[in-house]
């Protein structure tokens, strides 16, 4: 998925015109360069979700003020179902204002609006704009979405799973579902073997975010759909799904995975090279892996930075690293880079960090290195 820094620099003037250019073609007076003009002089300053809503609120007032004739203003500009793998935010990124129409100015026309998102989202996507129609009109939202759960359309039954995840990306928690998510796991069982691989990464995405609040639920979801459908499609939704579980180390969860063994693997040798660096710098890791066990064992082998916050705490952070079928007394050296880049989510300070290497979530090994700001 783009980073919301790279996706609000395109919203601007320029996107103004591209919309309003597709909206004059269907309804002639629509003010194409007024348009522009008013996102030009609103947008400075704002993130991406408030330059979002300025072309949308600029859309809403050039638009007939009836809803659905507005709506049906914008459905003909949103152009043709996007193909498997086609990404929304690099084809029809500039859709992102119509969905956000329907999602703040639908609500008293629910069905039009539905009959909206499920056209938006052929195109783009209306995981957003479906959250609000979840909490006000949540029988005949869900009541769509079980159907969208069985459309041919891999978009639309993406939808079905992307638009109800407790606690979707840049959008609000849906607390219905935090609460209770079996209504979420209805729609899924539709979605556990789905063929289409942009369904699976959001069915999987939907129970990752359900293991956050309800691991329990997540696991016995998990280990249900692996014996009621021991396919491909399953097996995958499932590794991604238990990720968080598997990097805190949950123990049931990756014993899900197949991960055996952990309290016979010894690590040794472990070296973070250079001990100080600078943001910018690439550090080396640098451990052996021995099983000490009489069997084979699969394992699950990450590592942990414990990255130094403002108040002198750390917060940790874990990255996948690798996983390694170790034969009876077998040895193996593993190496990992890690740059230490900027990144939008993640502020470096100054100070001692400690990285931690574990083993089916064990911890087995820490060293530390000195950031230099």
């Amino acid at each position: 998925m783009a980073s919301e820094y790279g996706l609000k620099r395109h919203f601007n003037g320029e996107a103004a015109r591209l919309i309003g250019g597709k909206v004059r073609a269907v309804h002639p007076e629509f003010d194409v360069e007024g348009y522009a003009a008013e996102v030009e002089r609103r947008i400075p300053g704002k993130e991406l979700k408030d330059r979002v809503l300025v072309l949308t609120e600029g859309l809403r007032s050039r638009l007939p003020g009836d809803y659905p004739a507005a709506v049906a203003v914008l459905v003909p500009i949103l152009g043709d179902e996007l193909a498997e793998g086609e990404g929304m935010f690099n084809t029809s990124w500039f859709l992102m204002p119509v969905a956000r129409f329907v999602e703040e100015y639908g609500q008293d026309h629910p069905e039009v609006s539905l009959d909206a998102i499920e056209a938006i989202t052929r195109c783009h996507t209306g995981e957003y704009a479906i959250r609000p129609f979840v909490e006000d009109h949540y029988a005949m939202t869900m009541k769509r979405v079980a159907e969208w759960a069985h459309s041919p359309s891999h978009n639309v039954r993406r939808l079905a799973s992307e638009g109800i995840r407790p606690r979707l990306p840049w959008a609000r928690t849906l607390d219905i579902f935090v609460k209770d998510p079996l209504p979420v796991l209805e729609v899924l069982e539709t979605l556990r073997s789905d063929p289409s691989e942009y369904v699976r990464k959001s069915v999987a995405n939907n129970l990752n975010d359900i293991s956050k609040d309800s691991p329990e639920i997540a696991l016995a979801t998990a280990l249900r759909w692996l014996e009621e459908s021991p396919t491909p499609e399953t097996n995958w939704i499932v590794k991604h799904a238990l990720r968080t579980l598997v990097k805190k180390g949950d123990q049931q969860a990756l014993a899900l995975l197949g991960a055996t063994g952990g309290q016979f693997v010894h690590v040794s040798g472990l070296r973070v090279t250079p001990a100080a660096v600078a943001v910018g710098d690439t550090l080396l890791i640098d451990f052996t892996v021995e099983n000490t066990d009489g069997r084979t064992h699969s394992v699950t082998v990450d590592y942990v930075v414990h990255h130094v916050r403002k108040n002198g705490r750390s917060i940790p952070k874990v990255f996948k690293l690798t996983t390694l079928e170790l034969a009876a007394g077998e040895r193996r050296t593993v190496q990992k880079t890690h740059p230490l880049k900027e990144v939008q989510t993640r502020r470096y300070y100054a100070g001692e960090h400690a990285v931690d290497i574990q083993v089916n979530g064990l911890v087995k090994a820490t060293e530390q290195f000195a950031l230099r700001i």
